[in-house]
Formats: structure tokens, sequence, C-alpha cells
């Protein structure tokens, strides 16, 4: 009986122990966990910030060449509805 005794008192020590080191880990992930988000954060917001005004810029682009093939479209559209001069 004191064998079964000391042994459960063994496994008892060995749970705090491990209980307190998991602890421990569960912060330490916590930490590291903050810190990558927020450096995601900064790195995103810097990519933003830097890429913006060159999308700005390309969806302008894009609207105007967009325009202008309408306008090209409506121009082919036009000369075929006059047709061909015919032949007599």
């Amino acid at each position: 009986m004191k064998r079964l005794e000391k042994q459960l008192k063994a496994l008892q020590d060995h749970l705090t122990n491990l209980s307190a080191r998991a602890d421990k880990a569960r912060g330490q992930t916590r930490r590291r966990l903050k810190r990558l988000e927020r450096r995601t954060r900064v790195k995103v917001e810097r990519t933003v910030r830097a890429l913006e005004p060159r999308v700005r810029q390309a969806v302008a682009e894009a609207a105007v060449i967009a325009r202008g093939v309408r306008a090209g479209v409506r121009a082919g559209v036009a000369a075929y509805r006059e047709g061909r001069p015919r032949k007599r």
C-alpha cells in the first residue's frame, strides 16, 4: 500500500510539474503569436500604402483604354452600317 501511495505522490508531483511547464509554454506561445500578428499587420499596412497609388493609376489607365476601345467599337459599327460604296 505504501508503494502505491508513493507512486501516486510521484505522479501528482510530475503532473504539477507538467502543468507548470504547459502554462509557461502557453504564455510564450501567446506572446509569440501577438508579436507575429503585429509584424504581419505592419507589413500589410506598409504594402497597401506603397501599392495603393500604383493600383489607382492602373485602374485609371484601364478606364482610359476601355473608353478608347468602346469608341473604336462604336466607330467600327457606324462604318459597318454605312456599308461600302457599291460598284455599278
